[in-house]
């Protein structure tokens, strides 16, 4: 069933429409959450959650692309997961390193997400990355939206780790510039 029809069912509020979203959707979203999460049955109900967000949220929004919308729910689920479970045992994950690196471009170390409106910020970041070379924007989407390991990205797009290490750190870099040049740092 294409998008259109989908969200089409969730705005005549027919229940067929999570149905559809979580045959069309389900993996996906599950790989999103289990990138950050690496664990099943947290990623499970991060998926069950944004089915209900989803639910709970179309209509009113329309989303021009739902899998992009689906995954940015799951992700906010799963990161939220992923806070609460780090509170309680203060140990290191893969997702935690890569939103690190990120947080380090903000000098004062303040919270990004109090310090900045979210929306503005992500457009910004959103038009910083689709400036950049294709491969350069998909290794950074791929470890700072998906929470790929630098391993992980290597081998999908067959460079070395040190290759991946170089263009995040170089991406990193011209994010920082821009947003300092934007009046963001």
């Amino acid at each position: 069933m294409e998008d259109k029809e989908i969200i089409d069912l969730y705005f005549k509020r027919d229940e067929e429409a999570v149905r559809e979203t979580g045959k069309k959707y389900g993996h996906y979203c599950f790989t999103v959450a289990y990138h950050i999460l690496f664990d099943s049955f947290d990623s499970e109900e991060c998926v069950n959650d944004t089915w209900l967000k989803a639910w709970e949220t179309i209509p009113p929004e329309r989303p021009r692309l739902l899998q992009y919308y689906l995954a940015k729910i799951t992700r906010y689920f799963a990161l939220d997961r992923l806070r609460t479970k780090t509170r309680q045992k203060r140990g290191g994950t893969q997702a935690e390193e890569a939103f690190e690196e990120l947080q380090n471009l903000f000098s004062d170390g303040n919270d990004p997400e109090k310090e900045y409106d979210r929306k503005v910020l992500g457009q910004l970041i959103s038009g910083f990355i689709r400036r950049q070379r294709r491969m350069d924007g998909d290794v950074f989407v791929r470890r700072y939206f998906y929470a790929d390991t630098v391993s992980d990205i290597a081998q999908r797009y067959g460079i070395s780790e040190n290759a991946v290490s170089l263009r995040l750190n170089r991406m990193r870099r011209k994010l920082k510039e821009e947003l300092r040049r934007e009046g963001y740092l």
